[in-house]
């Protein structure tokens, strides 16, 4: 199963992010979404689960919530905005994948049997940081995930 990764798109979905999560069987947002339109696009592609960041703050994204916890494909994932807020022992939970955004920096690590993956940001480019997306790949029961950075054109000035 092919999880298609993405947080921090800050009203900005970009074209390299909806081409790489192409194919996906399910799509997790980590929050700071900024326009429900994104979540219309990339529910268009594959099933989404997604919650609600620090800077979702409309009437559109009262109706997400702040952690989701959810099993694919036999394993249990919990998917929320900033790590710094995880609020449970994940393997006590029965989570084998923690899923974040909020840093804007891309992450894969396994840490006591559990993998905790940050897509990173897809949005509007901060200070020298990447424009990434990530994949989890849940084959056998196991577990792998990698972060993709996307080459982006420049956008231009206003």
């Amino acid at each position: 199963m092919r999880i298609g990764l993405i947080s921090d798109t800050h009203g900005l979905l970009r074209p390299e992010a909806l081409a790489f999560l192409a194919g996906s069987d399910h799509i997790l947002h980590a929050g700071d979404i900024g326009d429900a339109a994104i979540l219309e696009a990339l529910a268009g592609i594959a099933p989404l689960t997604a919650v609600r960041g620090n800077n979702d703050t409309g009437p559109w994204a009262r109706q997400l919530k702040e952690v989701e916890q959810l099993r694919l494909a036999g394993v249990g994932i919990h998917l929320l905005h900033d790590r710094h807020e995880l609020a449970i022992d994940p393997p006590a939970s029965g989570v084998r994948v923690v899923v974040a955004g909020h840093s804007h920096k891309p992450l894969v690590q396994e840490q006591g049997g559990v993998l905790y993956i940050n897509p990173g940001s897809a949005g509007p480019r901060r200070f020298s940081l990447p424009v990434s997306v990530g994949e989890l790949l849940i084959e056998d029961g196991g577990v792998r995930a990698r972060t993709v950075t996307l080459e982006v054109a420049p956008r231009p000035r206003r």
